[in-house]
């Protein structure tokens, strides 16, 4: 039977008696052990260190490389998160290219395919995850490798004018083709992706999720990532009686909960959303003092000015708004940046009376479904969610706001504080309905059965052969054109 191979960015190994990761690592992790397979990317540590440390756990082995400091600086902070994810999140304000980091980007790309080209064998099917690894699949055809290669982006992909605003970007879409499958939350994504391939590279739609690029075929699909919603809502159930759940019901003191859990990102919408919930204390005093808004907004990346601006903006309405309307008994909004563990997290969710999950714009967020999931069926709670995340496809019976418009998350968190038992029973129904027979593992399976489906019909990708001896591969930076032929592996004899 064929190894699953998982690359990300960073590679969650297990640690002997240390907290396991949560969410979608758990559902990865689990997919390795039933299938047999190799976890490789980032150890997530800084080195000058050129080694491939490999550990087994079970049926899975973890594959990890260091990254030098210039590196981490060009490819992670600087390219992925200074340009891609503002960018794909359609926040171009935030953007900040430089030449130097897209040409690290390129090439910390390279030096992951050169690691990871010694472990694969033959039948090994390679799953890339998101943003960071755009050129992989490329420069693992470039190395020779001819395996089924499937990618899955986590995080939206945005019309192609917005897309094409930092340089290169036809390049990074050229090399993503070099997959056999490419996987998307939402069809939205999956569209503006085919409009961005058709439009930037020689690529031409045969018909819905499909395109051809040259002599091949590369398959877009719509794989929207999953919980486990049978068994969140079970550690929801028994976490609401844990000792951390206590001290936040007795310290609510009778008021209702809004809550929102999130990372500190620009892309969560936390200044807007704090904004309306002040807009909502000014304009419906009857919910002072009957409300506390608690914010969990883990930090991260506290290295990217515009995540540490985000903190300082953030607290800076905290402060107006809790001084404004607090009282000596009350504190309207309680902001929580250390991370809080999952199951406590789940009896948080438990006990409010509203989830406020607004993001500018999201891949997913799992959140949303993990609130639904969460609620006591004899007395849920209300989502107000925003229409611009992913997971609204599915849970439309949200109340769905504009998270850039404050008046209407103040409505809608107005009417979820009126609504009545009955109401409340109705809403959450329909939401629980949307996901109850979903799960994170057939999120996993479906993509990779998806991958091994394609190859079965049609073999090995065509047109890609190993480099002969001598042969070198010149990388081709982005910004360059003057009529070269983009991240098309060219080669220099």
């Amino acid at each position: 039977m064929s190894r699953t191979i998982i690359v990300s960015n960073r590679v969650p190994v297990p640690q002997n008696g240390a907290a396991q990761a949560g969410g979608l690592a758990v559902v990865l992790r689990d997919l390795l052990e039933k299938r047999g397979g190799l976890w490789f990317g980032w150890s997530g540590e800084i080195s000058d260190s050129t080694q491939t440390s490999i550990v087994g756990r079970g049926r899975v082995k973890y594959a990890t490389v260091d990254l030098t400091q210039g590196e981490h600086d060009g490819y992670y902070n600087g390219f992925s998160n200074g340009v891609l994810w503002p960018l794909l999140h359609m926040m171009p304000d935030l953007v900040t290219y430089r030449r130097e980091d897209a040409e690290m980007y390129d090439a910390v790309n390279a030096r992951l395919a050169d690691a990871l080209v010694k472990l694969i064998k033959s039948d090994d099917v390679i799953w890339i995850q998101d943003y960071h690894l755009f050129s992989l699949a490329a420069e693992l055809r470039a190395r020779g490798v001819v395996n089924a290669i499937g990618f899955f982006l986590h995080i939206p992909f945005p019309p192609a004018d917005m897309v094409m605003l930092a340089p290169g970007v036809d390049h990074l879409i050229h090399n993503l083709l070099s997959a056999d499958l490419i996987g998307f939350q939402t069809r939205n994504d999956a569209d503006n992706f085919t409009a961005a391939a058709s439009r930037e590279t020689d690529a031409r739609v045969l018909g819905q999720g499909l395109l051809r690029i040259g002599a091949r075929v590369v398959r877009v699909g719509v794989f929207p990532v999953e919980i486990e919603p049978q068994q969140f809502a079970q550690t929801a159930a028994r976490a609401a009686n844990s000792e951390g759940s206590a001290l936040l019901h007795h310290s609510l003191q009778g008021r209702h909960l809004i809550l929102g859990v999130d990372r500190l990102d620009p892309s969560k919408g936390l200044p807007q959303r704090l904004e309306a919930f002040g807009h909502l204390l000014e304009t419906h005093p009857e919910w002072c003092e009957r409300v506390t808004f608690v914010q969990i907004a883990a930090s991260s990346r506290s290295d990217v000015d515009s995540y540490r601006s985000l903190r300082l903006s953030m607290e800076s309405i905290i402060g107006r708004i809790n001084s404004t309307f607090g009282r000596p008994h009350w504190t309207p909004i309680r902001l929580v940046t250390e991370a809080v563990d999952r199951d406590t997290v789940a009896g948080y969710m438990r006990q409010a009376r509203i989830g406020l999950v607004t993001p500018l714009r999201d891949g997913m967020n799992v959140v949303a479904k993990e609130y639904v999931a969460a609620q006591d069926p004899a007395d849920p709670g209300v989502l107000v969610l925003s229409q611009f995340a992913g997971a609204a496809d599915q849970l439309g019976a949200a109340l769905l706001v504009n998270p850039h418009d404050a008046d209407t998350i103040t409505d809608a968190l107005d009417t979820a504080l009126r609504m009545d038992l009955t109401a409340r029973k109705t809403h959450w129904a329909a939401l629980w309905n949307a996901i109850r027979n979903r799960s994170a593992r057939g999120w996993g399976d479906s993509f990779l059965e998806e991958l091994a489906h394609l190859r079965s019909e049609s073999g090995k990708s065509p047109q890609i052969a190993p480099a002969s001896s001598g042969t070198t591969f010149t990388r081709i930076s982005p910004i360059l054109r003057g009529g070269i032929d983009l991240g098309r592996g060219t080669r220099t004899h």
